[in-house]
């Protein structure tokens, strides 16, 4: 038997629609980067993106457990002396949900080149809307 590796030119790439609403932020940011590597496939290979683009509706009724929401910091710096910002995951909620399910999806992804198309394939919207109805999104349950 020989071992079969994917080629960049033979993937298929699906469309999956992932409802947020009231779910656990850790445990769907880990489905959600396993969707985008392609590690649900059988054609998965480390070195190659394998994986589907993936729509995040509802993000701003994301749930995180405990007291993360006051307690549990991002940090951003600009590079300068004195640059470092911060701000609690309870006001990057309020100002930008869709911030906090990219991040936490971005730490679950490989650190390397590939990541960056893995991350280009996640599409997060704050509100049940989204502009991809065209692609005929299946529902994945998290």
């Amino acid at each position: 038997m020989k071992t079969q590796t994917a080629k960049k030119e033979e993937v298929t790439r699906d469309w999956y629609l992932v409802n947020v609403e009231n779910k656990v932020l850790g445990r769907v940011a880990t489905q959600i980067a396993n969707v985008l590597r392609g590690k649900n496939k059988p054609t998965f290979t480390p070195s190659v993106d394998t994986g589907d683009f993936v729509i995040v509706v509802n993000a701003d009724k994301i749930a995180l457990t405990g007291n993360k929401l006051a307690d549990k910091v991002y940090y951003s710096h600009s590079g300068y002396p004195g640059g470092i910002k911060s701000i609690t995951s309870g006001k990057l909620l309020e100002k930008k949900p869709e911030e906090i399910i990219r991040k936490a999806v971005k730490g679950m992804l490989p650190k390397n080149k590939l990541a960056r198309h893995m991350l280009s394939k996640l599409k997060v919207y704050a509100g049940p809307e989204h502009p991809h109805k065209a692609q005929q999104p299946k529902t994945l349950d998290v």
